[in-house]
């Protein structure tokens, strides 16, 4: 995510194709508003890097991208035509990525930080791009709610895709999307919400995808993923015969 028009310098660019040739060698799909400025940068990193990239058109058809939008086909392996419009587009355009990377950006890219953090999205801040990726974390700090999402910020292109994919793998890929303490400590006739004793997610008891009871004690699970690594993890550490 990241500005599309505007002023953009050569800097942000470079990092923006930087950002896209490292999404490419991590083995990763990029996912892009098939837009012109830096995310069309990163596309063309991304492909000179031998990546697959997927564009989100705002579009009806190709012909409403480029005649309506004005915007670019290269670079492009796929094109989705959602028919949503600008603003539409970019809800399954981040619903369709498990993380979400911001590089500069202006008030499109603000409604899409708004839009991954209420999804509980892994987000990527590359820091030193300017506008709103350089004060995103203030206006999430300012938001004061609990959705799941989780905030990495770095100033190298190859560090941040590192980075978050590490945090991806080994802690965020079993959260879902729009998850919300606040929702669940609200639950009317529900009692208060548990913590998965895996990922230590809010659980509310009516709605656990699985449960276990050990000595007696019942515990409750996010994800029937978490539940398999606490089965796991309990037969590793089972003593001999038992």
């Amino acid at each position: 995510m990241g500005g599309a028009t505007g002023a953009l310098t050569k800097d942000a660019l470079q990092k923006a194709h930087a950002l896209g040739k490292a999404i490419a060698r991590a083995g990763a799909v990029l996912i892009t508003g098939a837009c012109p400025g830096l995310p069309l940068a990163a596309a063309c990193g991304a492909k000179q890097a031998g990546g697959l990239v997927v564009g989100i058109s705002p579009g009806l058809s190709l012909d409403e991208h480029v005649r309506k939008y004005r915007s670019p086909t290269d670079f492009h392996d796929v094109l989705i035509f959602t028919g949503s419009g600008l603003m539409g587009r970019e809800v399954v355009n981040i619903r369709s990525s498990d993380i979400v990377l911001f590089i500069g950006g202006r008030s499109g890219t603000l409604g899409e930080l708004a839009i991954a953090y209420d999804e509980g999205k892994l987000m990527g801040l590359l820091a030193g791009t300017g506008g709103v990726s350089d004060i995103a974390e203030k206006i999430l700090e300012a938001c004061k709610k609990q959705t799941g999402a989780r905030v990495v910020s770095d100033c190298d292109p190859q560090g941040l895709v590192d980075e978050c994919l590490r945090v991806y793998r080994e802690e965020h890929h079993h959260r879902p999307s729009c998850f919300c303490d606040d929702a669940l400590a609200s639950e009317a006739d529900g009692p208060d919400p548990e913590r998965d004793p895996v990922c230590g997610m809010p659980v509310s008891p009516a709605s656990a995808a699985a449960t276990r009871n050990v000595g007696g004690v019942q515990l409750y699970f996010c994800s029937e993923e978490c539940a398999t690594r606490f089965d796991a993890g309990a037969v590793a550490e089972a003593p001999a015969g038992s």
